[in-house]
Formats: structure tokens, C-alpha cells, sequence
């Protein structure tokens, strides 16, 4: 299922990005860690292809917002969750490697509890990951999240809010989330429109209220 809202009056700015090709796997993995001192660059490859973005203010918001709404869910909800951010999820195997905007193991989360070293070759991948596509990218990120196994990808494109489910190697929206029971686009469409209407901890106040009552 896929909701919207309405168009904001003014597109948002395009990050600044990088395309590169004929990058090698190595090069890649040093990146990662070389960029790691550099918060705010995020990464993609797939095949030899890598593109540096840095994204802008309306995209972190988006993601934050979304974040804040995955967190309270889960506490009102009783649900365990192991937060990961945006952390690198790659395999060497398939040559593909992709920053979440953020992402979380929920049924997953007892199999990866206290781990430091997650290995997507062997452990699963995060239950569930946020993608904030504002921006034209020039990988495609969702067919990396698939050849991941991510089974749950929640794609936010500034006017509409799609969950996606992972079936046959392909993503499909679905009417509610797989890992958040009974929760729907249009609930979260509805919350995230009252935020510019409030301050956050105000809006995180309503937004708890409004699961106790309807979930």
C-alpha cells in the first residue's frame, strides 16, 4: 500500500554526488573505513559502480522522523528491536553494498542481540530498512537491498510512503508492514504530517498517544 501527502511547495535540493566505475571490491572496503571519520558521505556499489552522495537537511529530517516513528512503535508495540542506523550492509560474493538511511532487526533481533560483527554471508539481513528517495540517485538502491534478502524496505520519496515486501527476489507494496503488525502507510502518512505542526517532543508525545488508542 502506498500513501501520500501533499507535494511541499519547494523540490528539495539534489545532494552533491559522485559516480565512479571500474572500483574495485578492496577499494570499496577502504572507502568505508576512510569515510568513516567523515559522517554525512554515504556510499553504493554495485558490480564496480560507486556512488558517493552527501545528503542535505530535508532527507536527514525524513529519515530522523521516520527513525523516531519505528523507535516509538516498537516500545508501545512490546516489540525487542536492535537499531543499526545507517550502517554498511555488503556482501563480497555478490559484488553489491549499500548504507541504510536507517534499518532494524526486529524478529531477527535475539539471533544478532549483543553482537558487535554482523556477517551477511551467514547472519540475516536487518528485518526491516529506510529508504528516503528524494533525490535521483544514479544506482538503483532497492534491487541491492533485494539481492541483500532485506525483506522489509519502507521507501519515502517526499510525497508518499510505501511499504515494501521482498517476494521471489522482487519488491512489492503491501497494505501493512510484515514487521510491525496492524501497522499501516497511511497511519504513519497521517503522523508524519502533524510534525511540522508541533515541536518533535510534543509531536513524539501525540504520535504515542495515537498507538495507544488505535493499536
Amino acid at each position: 500500500m502506498i500513501a501520500t501527502q501533499p507535494k511541499p511547495q519547494s523540490p528539495p535540493i539534489a545532494p552533491t554526488q559522485m559516480l565512479l566505475s571500474g572500483i574495485a571490491w578492496e577499494t570499496f572496503q577502504g572507502l568505508i573505513q576512510d569515510l568513516a571519520s567523515q559522517p554525512g558521505r554515504r556510499l553504493t556499489y554495485d558490480d564496480g559502480a560507486l556512488e558517493i552522495w552527501m545528503p542535505l537537511p530535508p532527507h536527514e529530517r525524513y529519515k530522523k522522523f521516520l527513525a523516531r516513528l519505528v523507535e516509538i512503535l516498537t516500545e508501545e508495540l512490546d516489540l525487542e528491536i536492535c537499531s543499526l542506523g545507517s550502517c554498511t550492509w555488503n556482501r563480497r560474493d555478490l559484488a553489491k553494498g549499500v548504507e541504510a538511511d536507517e534499518c532494524y532487526y526486529i524478529q531477527n533481533e535475539s539471533v544478532i542481540r549483543g553482537r558487535m560483527e554482523i556477517d551477511l554471508e551467514v547472519d540475516p539481513p536487518p528485518d526491516v530498512a529506510i529508504e528516503v528517495d528524494i533525490t535521483s540517485l544514479s544506482i538503483p538502491r532497492l534491487p541491492i537491498y533485494g539481492a541483500l534478502g532485506v525483506p522489509e524496505v519502507w521507501r519515502f520519496d517526499g510525497e508518499r510512503l510505501a511499504f515494501l515486501s521482498l517476494v521471489a527476489g522482487e519488491y512489492g507494496a503491501v497494505e501493512r508492514s510484515l514487521a510491525l503488525p496492524g501497522v499501516k502507510p497511511g497511519d504513519l502518512m497521517m503522523l508524519l504530517g502533524q510534525v511540522s505542526e508541533m515541536g518533535e517532543t510534543s509531536w513524539a508525545k501525540f504520535v504515542r498517544r495515537w498507538v495507544r488508542e488505535n493499536l
